[in-house]
């Protein structure tokens, strides 16, 4: 059985932009190495928004050397970036956006949420790439809900939908380049619920609403991570009340992680490089691809 190392709250709620107010779950600069290779997590909402005829996000900025992925719990994110990527996710939607050699992008709200406002919640995480990827072309995932297949958990106590990796057989949509599970998951009231993960893959739960009591008693609530170890297969708990979760598990890179700012590489070197890049105009403008609004 799977046990708990640690249980991670959030690290205080700030705006990124005008559009997202988020609490920040862990970053590179806490767990990544111990639940590599997530980098970092940041909680939007849920958040009521009213309309708006301007809209909200946050502008131009640059990532290189990781992935980022938006999911959708309500509301409407638009993307754009330098390397021609770009759509508007929904609710139940999945934007993957590989940064890797670098890019400029925009997240802001869609234009018809924004005119007509509403309850607006995601999550979205950074996932480390690879040493020998962290240079690869830029590449936009935008992965509609419809895509992503729902397993039914037994007993009708759930069902867990695979953005990426695989459960009970059925994969993700999402292209990843390491082995990552990434389930969203909704589990009933009193459900006994048991997962299983390879040996060596780190594993986190998220718990988005409601709350869920381990085996061995610990319960873990709203906006918490619980951080297990990696030398055990199964895991098993069951809600106190209806709950919302987001499962991560994945093969770890065991390599350096340096990060800074919008950039995350393995040395300082390449640290100070890929800032020389982005005010050199190599990571490219979004107005240039894409065209302007």
């Amino acid at each position: 059985m799977k046990k708990l190392i640690h249980i991670q709250k959030n690290l205080g709620q700030h705006w990124v932009g005008d559009g997202f107010p988020v609490r920040t779950i862990f970053t590179y600069n806490d767990l990544a190495h111990q639940i590599s290779p997530f980098l970092l997590m940041d909680y939007g909402g849920p958040t009521y928004f009213q309309p708006s005829k301007k809209r909200k996000g946050v502008e131009d900025h640059p990532h290189r050397g990781f992935e980022t992925v938006t999911i959708v719990y309500e509301g409407e994110v638009e993307h754009r970036d330098s390397a021609g990527g770009g759509g508007v996710i929904n609710k139940g939607d999945v934007q993957w956006m590989t940064a890797a050699s670098g890019l400029v992008h925009e997240e802001m709200h869609g234009k018809e949420f924004s005119k007509n406002g509403g309850l607006f919640e995601m999550v979205q995480l950074w996932v480390n790439l690879p040493k020998k990827f962290k240079m690869a072309a830029p590449r936009y995932q935008g992965i509609k809900s419809a895509a992503i297949p729902v397993v039914e958990l037994e007993y009708e106590s759930g069902q867990v939908r695979v953005i990426a990796g695989e459960y009970q057989n059925r994969k993700g949509p999402a292209q990843t380049f390491s082995e990552i599970n990434l389930w969203d998951v909704r589990i009933k009231k009193n459900s006994q619920v048991e997962f299983k993960f390879k040996k060596t893959h780190t594993t986190t739960v998220f718990v988005l609403s409601g709350e869920i009591k381990l085996q061995s008693g610990e319960v873990i609530k709203e906006a918490e991570l619980a951080v297990f170890d990696n030398e055990n297969e199964t895991l098993k708990f069951q809600p106190n009340e209806d709950a919302k979760i987001l499962i991560l598990s994945g093969a770890p890179l065991n390599e350096p992680i340096v990060g800074q700012g919008p950039f995350v590489m393995n040395t300082e070197a390449e640290i100070k490089q890929a800032f020389v890049d982005y005010q050199n105009g190599l990571m490219g403008q979004i107005d240039a691809v894409v065209g302007s609004d």
